[in-house]
């Protein structure tokens, strides 16, 4: 097993990729902070679990990946949605219970999918997306044509036995599956310090025969250099591999959460190096780009945002006899 700190290279990156990712993550921090904003103000039903902050980690694994790639997510999924690339207005529309979103409205935050990007789900169930990933794992090694999936989990999942049987099967069969622990210091409340054993997640890869590093979660050249060698490896048939991000959520484990396990100075320190300006300032340092395109680029994801809202929010709600369809099992 490979632990320990990954730094970050942008080696094999160029302008246009890097001004893309800063994209995407603008992109995931301005559609959270609006889907907060929005279900403050009782527009939307249900629960959102935001995900500002963990930008770096959604987007430097995915920027790996492929439409034919897979990913599986959690109950704070959006950022995964959208660095796998599913449309922002179809996402809103979801958020909202209409007819126009991704899983035309039954879904909601934490059920959003697009299998056409290789989007299989995100899950409300914690450690739900373990199964599903090694099953598209098994699927891609079985097809022979180099897919590779991606499971996005928390650290209190890494609890779960799901997580347990999942990795023991994949190491088994030598599956093409990346398991990426968004680790943000909390299962919800419980500090991770409680609540897990061993001191990093990365390090229980061990017992299931395959690689495991652990990254700076809000630097995202480091996770993109570690997810780059993780998806290489996958597609030469190498097997799977553990990526523990140590990364941090802005806001509470949903939106309402009182917060009262943090602390002012913890909040700060880990704002202090918002993986968004750091990503920034590289550009910026390396000369990929001027403060006006990025300014730029800013403009244009806050317009289509707003864009997305107006869509969504002028879309129909299905109709009745919509609660028959895309399911399972219907009766006549």
């Amino acid at each position: 097993m490979t632990t320990g700190q990954t730094t970050g290279s942008a080696q094999a990156l160029d302008k246009a990729r890097l001004l893309r990712m800063y994209g995407q993550m603008q992109t995931i921090r301005e559609f959270e902070e609006r889907a907060g904003k929005e279900f403050a103000a009782g527009k939307v039903p249900g629960f959102v679990h935001l995900y500002a902050g963990e930008e770096a980690v959604a987007v430097g694994v995915c920027s790996n990946l492929t439409n034919d790639d897979f990913i599986t997510s959690h109950h704070r999924g959006h950022g995964h949605c959208i660095a796998k690339g599913v449309d922002i207005r179809e996402m809103v529309a979801e958020l909202l219970g209409r007819e126009a979103g991704a899983c035309r409205g039954k879904g909601g935050s934490m059920h959003i999918a697009d299998v056409h990007k290789g989007m299989l789900g995100a899950n409300g169930i914690v450690g739900g997306g373990f199964p599903l990933a090694t099953g598209a794992g098994l699927t891609a090694k079985t097809n022979g044509r180099g897919q590779v999936a991606v499971c996005f989990f928390g650290d209190g999942a890494a609890n779960q036995g799901t997580f347990h049987e999942s990795l023991n099967l994949a190491g088994i069969w030598k599956l093409p599956v990346i398991y990426v622990a968004e680790n943000n210091g909390y299962a919800e409340s419980t500090p991770v310090t409680y609540h897990m054993s061993c001191r990093d997640i990365a390090e229980r890869a061990v017992g299931y025969n395959m690689p495991g590093v652990t990254v700076d979660g809000l630097d995202v050249l480091a996770v993109y250099e570690a997810a780059n060698e993780a998806v290489a490896r996958a597609r030469r048939d190498g097997g799977p591999r553990l990526i523990e991000c140590k990364t941090y959520r802005y806001h509470g484990h949903f939106e309402g959460d009182t917060i009262t396990y943090r602390t002012k100075e913890e909040v700060d320190s880990y704002r202090a190096r918002d993986p968004i300006q750091r990503l920034r300032n590289f550009i910026l340092e390396r000369g990929f780009a001027t403060t006006q395109e990025l300014d730029s680029i800013d403009r244009q994801v806050r317009d289509e945002i707003d864009d997305a809202w107006r869509f969504a929010e002028a879309a129909p709600y299905p109709s009745p006899e919509e609660a028959l369809t895309d399911v399972y099992v219907s009766y006549p």
